[in-house]
Formats: C-alpha cells, sequence, structure tokens
C-alpha cells in the first residue's frame, strides 16, 4: 500500500524547526509534511538498529529519491542519524538510519484536582526529567497557571543547554473543549468555566500548547509507539473518576470533547448522592469504597463499570491508572479482571492491565505524536 502522500518535489509545508537549545525551535502548529513524519514514525518504531533507506522505500510506496532527500534533510535538522551497515544480501551492505531521540524534547503536565505533575520526554518517550508536587484546583486559574509555568521551568534544562522543546502537552479535569482550549464546567470548580486554558498558558510560556482532558491523556499514554489498531479504554481513578477511549486506533473525544464520562454512569438507582447532583454513580460508589478502607470492593464495581463499557464498545484492552490503581494495581486489575470474565459474553474477555506510563507521559505524548503524525 502506497502510504506516502506524493512525491518529494511536490512536497510543501513547514518543518519542525531548531535552534540551540533553550526554549526556541518548533512551531506546532506548522506540522511536518506528511511523508516527513511517516518516515520519522518508521524509524521510531523500528528502534535500534535501524532501517534502511530500501526499507523505508518498500513500507511507504515512496520513491528512493524521495526517502533519500527527505532523510537528508531529516539528518540536517539532527533528527535521523547513520546507524551503521546492515546485513548485506549480495549487493553492498546498506547504510542504516535510526531516530535521534534526544535531538527533541516535550514536556507533559497534569493539571489533578490536588496535585500537578510535570516531566520532560524525548522523542521516544524516555522520560528526561520529572516533578510532581501539591495543587490546589479550587483556589482558581491564575493561581494554577502560576504552578504550571512554575513546574515547567523545574523540568526544563537551562536556555541554551538542552534540546529544542517541541511544546507542552497539559491534562486537565473536563469537561473541556480540546479544539478550542476551554474548560468546561468542571465539577466542583466553577471558576474554571469558561476560561481559556490553552491560550492562557501559550502566552505565558512561549511554547505551542496542547490541551486535552486528563482521560484523553492516560489513553494515550496507554499505547505508547503511535495509534496501533483495536479499541482500548484507559480507566483512571484518582480524585474523580473517568475513561478515555481509543476507538480503531483513534482517541475517540466526540463531538463536542464529551465522551469518557465514565465516571457518572448510575449503577444504582437512588444510591448515595453524587457530587454531579445525581445518585448512585459509578464514581460516588468506587470512591466511597476507597474511603472506606475497602479496595476489593472499589475494584469489584469499577470492574462493574467496565463490564458495561466493554459490551458497548467491544473493547480489546482495559488500561487502569490514576494513584488509586497504583496504590494497589495487583487488586484493581485482579477485581477488574474478575468482573469483565462474569459479565461479559465474549469467548476472549478484554485484557486488562496497569497502564505503563502516567497521564503527564500521555500529555507529552500528544505533542510528540505530532512529529509523527498520529495525533
Amino acid at each position: 500500500m502506497n502510504r506516502g502522500k506524493g512525491d518529494e518535489a511536490g512536497e510543501a509545508g513547514e518543518r519542525i524547526g531548531g535552534g540551540s537549545g533553550g526554549r526556541g525551535g518548533a512551531n506546532l502548529p506548522a506540522l511536518r509534511g506528511h511523508n516527513e513524519a511517516l518516515l520519522l514514525d518508521l524509524l521510531r518504531a523500528a528502534g535500534a538498529p535501524g532501517l534502511g533507506r530500501a526499507e523505508l522505500a518498500g513500507r511507504t510506496g515512496l520513491t528512493p529519491q524521495a526517502v533519500s532527500k527527505i532523510t537528508a534533510r531529516l539528518a540536517a535538522e539532527g533528527l535521523v542519524a547513520e546507524a551503521g551497515r546492515g546485513a548485506s544480501t549480495g549487493g553492498k551492505p546498506r547504510t542504516l538510519l535510526r531516530l535521534v531521540p534526544g535531538a527533541r524534547h516535550a514536556v507533559g503536565v497534569h493539571l489533578d484536582r490536588d496535585e500537578l505533575s510535570a516531566v520532560r520526554v524525548d522523542l521516544a518517550g524516555g522520560v528526561v526529567a520529572r516533578w510532581s508536587g501539591p495543587l490546589d484546583f479550587g483556589a482558581g486559574p491564575e493561581l494554577v497557571v502560576d504552578a504550571v509555568v512554575r513546574a515547567l521551568a523545574r523540568v526544563s534544562a537551562e536556555p541554551g543547554a538542552g534540546p529544542p522543546l517541541l511544546g507542552v502537552g497539559a491534562a486537565a479535569p473536563g469537561p473541556l473543549d480540546w479544539r478550542s482550549g476551554v474548560l468546561g464546567r468542571v465539577t466542583g470548580y466553577p471558576d474554571w468555566a469558561g476560561y481559556p486554558l490553552r491560550e492562557v498558558l501559550a502566552g505565558r510560556l512561549g511554547l505551542p500548547v496542547v490541551l486535552d482532558k486528563d482521560t484523553n491523556a492516560g489513553v494515550v499514554a496507554g499505547a505508547p509507539g503511535g495509534p496501533g489498531s483495536g479499541t482500548s479504554v484507559y480507566l483512571h481513578v484518582g480524585t474523580g473518576l473517568g475513561a478515555g477511549l481509543r476507538l480503531d486506533g483513534a482517541v475517540h473525544r466526540g463531538g463536542r470533547s464529551a465522551a469518557g464520562e465514565f465516571g457518572h454512569q448510575v449503577l444504582r438507582l437512588d444510591g448515595p448522592a453524587c457530587r454531579c447532583g445525581g445518585r448512585g454513580c459509578l464514581e460516588v460508589l468506587c470512591l466511597g469504597a476507597v474511603a472506606r478502607g475497602d479496595l476489593a470492593e472499589a475494584a469489584r464495581i469499577l470492574g462493574e463499570g467496565a463490564a458495561n463499557l466493554a459490551a458497548l464498545l467491544d473493547v480489546d484492552r482495559v488500561l487502569l491508572g490514576g494513584r488509586v490503581v497504583d496504590a494497589a494495581p495487583e487488586v484493581f486489575v485482579a477485581g477488574v479482571r474478575g468482573a469483565l470474565e462474569a459479565r461479559v459474553l465474549l469467548e476472549r474477555p478484554p485484557t486488562v492491565a496497569r497502564a505503563s506510563a502516567g497521564v503527564a507521559e500521555g500529555a507529552a505524548a500528544l505533542v510528540r505524536g505530532r512529529v509523527f503524525g498520529w495525533t
């Protein structure tokens, strides 16, 4: 299948820039051309020892000449480097190319209701720096933005000392509009309604900013290495409870950015009051069990909600994350798996696992993914 678009002679558009360190560099809105992103993603996925130009041409359908021109340009920008010679198949040994992970960095921040986490990662997703500290999301937007600016400074290299930053991914509680970067009526935090968080952060940081719900960042973190295929759900249990959805390989946000309000499905009619105004919601039942110290019951309740979702969407994988899960991952994996096996009417129930990375890493992946063409 010809995955490449056009030929090198007809390519147009800006490339992700360089610059010598500090926070300069990339103009994220001007995305790299399709063919450049395609080749970079193949090299990222291949890892060591790399791929030859002929292999890149064969996998993309681009001409060898186009591949040579694109990779020469990427090498000039420091994004690609030669990685030695591959085994000979009878002719001249081919020169292998590899992605240079340290050529660019991205930052991800997770604005939880009571904690702020920040990471700086390389192009391959490796964490270079990490910081976390307390946050009062209810203190109001201005104070929270100040805290994000300080967190970025803590994980950033000294000006002129590190590779350029591609941008910042910010993950926050929903509801929010990921297209406009404006928050909605976050339950319990009325001061945030209508706040243009992405615009304000971009102005304060002087960097491109991507904003998404924490659960969407979580499902991206749960599938490192690109969009892949299949249907996954990420269930986040922390100060709240929500879900991120990946349907047929793509993050599903919904036309109004409202997908994933998993915690407010009603499991018990006339159950305890929830902060959303309803009664018997999954969130209040699950977190109530956590507050009582009954983690096995919390896991069972979470599994009942997961079974509803799996039956509705024919889910392949269920990924679990958040501080409550992180404190007792075996309990939650076992509880959710047990509920799925008991209730899902499939020969093979969805697999259940703890998410391989956190929400902050997922927020950074939203930035990295634009380099590789998969977010």
